[in-house]
């Protein structure tokens, strides 16, 4: 073949030549050109005698191909005369392949001294004669390959081996650095890890074994790699039978164990499972990747802490717990802190009675619930919300709480509470732990800011700070300026713990006396509620708006039916200092505690964009307001006399965004105007979305009534005339909608809405119906029945291939040959070409049982035409427009730009000025780019030096980096060094090459 590669001129010494692989690797070489040294002892393959035989035979083969080749006769171990040798015929050394060995196979106990340093000799020793004699002549002509052969007995190990496994695994090490050393004088090393038939397998690999197992199916590898276009080096690789992969090393994450700090096997016990879990494994490839970890370990000293209480854990530790409530639960919690005792004060209903509407308050102390409860969840499977607090429930009382309220909580929501580690004091023998919790809504914006500091028994005597001691929020030395006294009620623990605190010290008498209380104690969070009531009621009239913040000591433990005595003082206009006592034992049970008040209610953040997107007259984001009302007057123009029946006028405020429109149904045919009227019989408030989802009947207007979404006053009773709404045929307010936008006819612009955003199954199968129509007599060739079972969502198909055309049909066929199951996603993604089968397969994505070397026989999918799909598709979709439209319609936003072009330009514009170091004369460097993904290629190796995106070829170093990282390197916004240390910078090849790197610091 004219194309093959060729070794013209080349010299190779091979070592072991005389059978098996180095006879196959002799003759591959002599065949393409090379000058060969067919190197081989003679002897068995137990290290005994001696013989020419093998190695003339081999030259003779060599020859009779046309070659050069000449035999030598030497022991490995000599390894300076085999390379003599080849001086001598040829005058120099190109290509080394270290393939001699020999076996003395017996389990470690029966192993002899002979046994292991006669292995160690040959496998070892010798590959380090051949190579060490050899490397001089490479260095010195700057060119050089070299192959060492090792065993998967010594990457894994292999019962009666230790010896042989031992030696091969050291040659792997020895490769890797000999592949360093050599790298700058283009001498590359590399490893192999064969399975073939020779020798040395034939004693424990079974004929048929050894017959399928060529030597001719490894030297291939082995040709390529010593190559002079092969840039590979430090390779590992395992080979035979076709198959050819390259290995590397992987570990886990591992734990770090801070220094300064203590630790034991107990505490590697303890941290097993994380050091062994390769779930998210790295794959270091040099020592300094290696090292990284422990160097980045070192520079951190430990923060201190024990078995209970691990500061540094906890110091990186967050976590983010989601939760909802709803107007009952601000109820319960209402009712449970004592609000309401008295049914007949208004301005304590407003906490408990939702259909007060926007009279209708939550607590602020109700702030502290959602994080608390979440806590409390985890509590009952044993864990903690900071990765580090090790302690058990039973070790922990609530010491402090600071609950600061951003803005006034909705009636209901949905809530993530983001918690971490504020601080951690020694009070040896015990503990203070202080998280802080961030709770936001919907909308991302945070709405309560909580810091729970708990007391942990046992969990002291690190030796850390034992934080401040001053007494704060101290009362003043006078007479309270108001005080409020509350009985509480015997069964108030019971009411309480229906919020959400479940422990039992506060329901269980056994577990009460067990912690040393006579009966089960009220929950400090519910005294917390109590006080928290009494200053609102004192100061705020009892309307809970302005309410800012409350911090609190818990001194004492409160019984359900004692009676609470706060007594408060007024700091300020916005400030309260307060004191709770029990009345019946005169015991301070609430110290060092204020309250403190906004000047004004806290407003949320206007949201203008989503004002604007809700009353933009777009009509492809469905009806606004207007459009309604104008329908209702198209309505009341043809059913006249409207008016003379219903004799009420209707006003609607809604909000978000804010209008008022009235209906005038006091008198003939009735009149819809937008404004105030003068005199409204009704009014009914409510947002925009509710009024317009009320009006096309996708909302029940009790249920917004009763659920506190919309506010009726006046004559309540007369809101219900508006039922002759439900009479309003929905064409009046699809008109009103065209009208508005100027939208052509519904029935052109409802198949564009309609159009998918890419093919189905059911697609897919209808596609292949249309193949076996045109593609006749398919199943005469493949002669198999398939069932396809699908998922999410889940569906039947078979595909009857038995003989003449071949069907497709939906559901189970009766007796099939093979069956597949796998996802819907999956199944479309492999049919388009998008998922490879054979990775869902040993993915564990597809499941195939039957007959699963039938499933090959889909092959025949792969010639489908693409345009029976897209046909498929667009008659799905109703006449839907071309597919390259549809498909612009259905993508997603585009993708990220980056700036690596920019950086890139700005690079070519600087080395086209000779602004290159001398470290990078020579070199080719490859940048694989992420977010967006983008490769480029700069090459140092010419008289110019080029950049190119996307340029094929081979580099000296790769490196791996985020777009935006690049671009913070350009700017001299980033290190190298940080970026390689944080795993933000990978590089492939040779490391030294990313201190040149420095040659991008502020290009942009």
């Amino acid at each position: 073949m004219a194309d093959q590669l060729r070794y013209d001129g080349k010299v190779v010494i091979v070592t072991g030549a005389g059978n098996g692989l180095g006879r196959q690797h002799a003759l591959m070489f002599g065949a393409r050109g090379a000058h060969v040294v067919v190197n081989d002892l003679g002897g068995n393959i137990h290290g005994g005698g001696k013989s020419s035989a093998a190695a003339d035979k081999v030259v003779e083969e060599i020859k009779a191909l046309g070659g050069k080749a000449v035999a030598n006769y030497d022991s490995v171990e000599d390894g300076a005369s085999i390379v003599k040798t080849a001086v001598d015929a040829f005058g120099t050394v190109d290509i080394v392949i270290n393939n001699a060995g020999i076996l003395r196979d017996t389990s470690f106990h029966k192993m002899t001294v002979d046994d292991w340093n006669l292995i160690v000799r040959v496998h070892l020793n010798g590959s380090f004669a051949v190579s060490h004699a050899a490397w001089p002549i490479m260095r010195d002509k700057g060119y050089g390959r070299i192959v060492m052969t090792t065993s998967a007995a010594g990457i894994y190990g292999n019962f009666g081996q230790a010896n042989y496994s031992a030696a091969k695994l050291a040659l792997v090490g020895l490769a890797n650095t000999l592949a360093q050393e050599g790298r700058s004088k283009n001498v590359h090393v590399n490893t192999i890890a064969p399975i073939a038939g020779s020798r040395l397998t034939e004693t424990v690999l079974p004929p048929e074994l050894i017959e399928a197992l060529k030597p001719e199916y490894v030297s291939p590898l082995v040709g390529w790699l010593c190559h002079e276009d092969c840039r590979e080096t430090g390779g590992l690789f395992e080979v035979g039978a076709g198959y050819h992969a390259k290995l590397r090393w992987e570990r886990t994450r591992g734990h770090s164990f801070k220094l300064g700090r203590g630790f034991g096997p107990d505490e590697v016990a303890k941290n097993w499972s994380k050091i062994v879990d390769f779930k998210d494994g790295e794959y270091p490839t040099n020592i300094n990747e290696s090292m990284a970890p422990l160097l980045t370990n070192m520079n951190s000293k430990s923060l201190g802490g024990n078995e209970f209480i691990d500061l540094d854990e906890a110091s990186r530790s967050e976590v983010t717990l989601e939760s909802s409530y709803d107007q009952r639960d601000l109820a319960l919690y209402a009712l449970g802190v004592g609000a309401a005792s008295n049914p007949l004060d208004d301005k304590e209903l407003a906490y408990v009675n939702e259909l007060k509407g926007d009279k209708f308050y939550a607590l602020p102390t109700y702030a502290v619930m959602p994080p608390m409860n979440a806590m409390l969840a985890l509590a009952k499977e044993g864990k903690q919300p900071v990765k580090g607090f090790n302690f058990g429930f039973e070790r922990v009382l609530h010491g402090e709480q600071y609950t600061e309220i951003k803005l006034p909580l909705a009636p209901k929501g949905k809530l993530k509470s983001t918690f971490r580690m504020k601080a951690a004091y020694d009070k040896a023998p015990n503990a203070v732990v202080i998280m802080a919790v961030s709770t936001t809504d919907e909308s991302g914006e945070e709405v309560a800011y909580n810091e729970i500091t708990t007391f942990v028994r046992g969990a002291g005597g690190w030796g850390g700070d034992r934080g401040p001691s001053q007494e704060v929020n101290v009362p003043p030395a006078r007479e309270p300026d108001a005080v409020v006294e509350e009985k509480t009620d015997p069964s108030q623990a019971l009411l309480y713990r229906l919020s959400g605190d479940w422990n039992p010290l506060h329901v269980d008498p056994a577990f009460a006396k067990a912690f040393g209380f006579d009966k089960p104690i009220l929950h400090g969070l519910c005294t917390y509620g109590h006080v928290g009531r009494h200053v609102i009621k004192a100061f705020l009239d009892n309307d809970p708006r302005r309410f800012k913040s409350i911090k609190v000591r818990f001194a004492e433990s409160v019984f359900p039916g004692e009676t609470l005595v706060t007594r408060m003082w007024k700091e300020s206009e916005t400030r309260i200092v307060f004191e709770t006592k029990v009345k019946e034992r005169d015991k301070v049970v609430i110290k060092g505690a204020a309250v403190e008040l906004y000047e004004q209610v806290p407003q949320r953040k206007p949201a203008a964009k989503a004002v604007a997107a809700a009353s933009a007259p777009v009509a492809a984001g469905g009806p606004v307001s207007a459009d309604v009302f104008g329908a209702i007057g198209k309505h009341l123009a043809a059913n006249k006399g409207l008016g003379d029946q219903i004799k009420t006028v209707f006003q609607f405020q809604l909000k978000s965004p804010d209008s008022s429109w009235y209906l005038d149904l006091k008198s003939g045919d009735g009149a819809v105007k937008q404004g105030n009227a003068a005199a409204a019989d009704v009014t009914l408030e409510l947002s925009e979305e509710d009024f317009i989802a009320m009006s096309t009947g996708k909302a029940d207007p009790n249920k917004l009534y009763f659920g506190g979404k919309m506010k009726v006053s006046g004559n309540v009773m007369a809101s219900q005339k508006l039922g002759f709404l439900q009479k309003l045929d929905p064409k009046l307010l699809e008109d009103a909608v065209k009208a508005r936008a100027g939208a052509a006819p519904a029935a052109a612009a409802t198949p564009a809405a309609a159009v998918p955003s890419g093919p189905n199954s059911a697609d897919i199968f209808a596609a292949i119906g249309k193949h076996l129509a045109t593609a006749k007599g398919l199943g005469d060739q493949v002669k198999t029945l398939f069932q396809f079972k699908l998922t999410g969502p889940d569906s039947s198909w078979h595909l009857d291939m038995k003989s003449g055309d071949g069907s497709v049909k939906p559901g189970d066929a009766a007796n099939p040959d093979v069956t597949l199951e796998l996802s819907e996603e999956d199944f479309v993604a492999m049919s388009t070409g998008k998922a490879d089968p054979n990775k869902l397969y040993f993915g564990g994505k597809m499941k195939v049982s039957g007959n699963v070397m039938a499933s090959q026989k889909l092959g025949f999918l792969q010639k489908l035409d693409p345009k029976l799909l897209e046909d498929a598709v667009k008659a799905r979709s109703s006449g839907a427009a071309p597919a390259a439209k549809a498909q612009a319609a259905a993508a997603p936003a585009a993708a990220k730009s980056g700036r690596g072009a920019e950086v890139f330009a700005a690079l070519q514009k600087k080395v086209s000025g000779g602004k290159v170091g001398c470290g990078l004369q020579g070199q080719i460097l490859r940048f694989n780019l992420k977010a967006p993904e983008a490769t480029w290629l700069v090459d140092f190796s010419g008289k110019t030096p080029k950049v190119e995106q996307g340029a094929a070829g081979e580099a000296h170093a790769v490196f791996g980096i985020a777009d935006d990282d690049l671009v913070a390197l350009a700017k001299g916004e980033a290190q190298i060094r940080d970026l390689y240390q944080r795993g933000k910078l990978r590089v492939d090849g040779d490391v030294k090459l990313a201190q040149e790197l420095s040659l991008l610091d502020k290009l942009i």
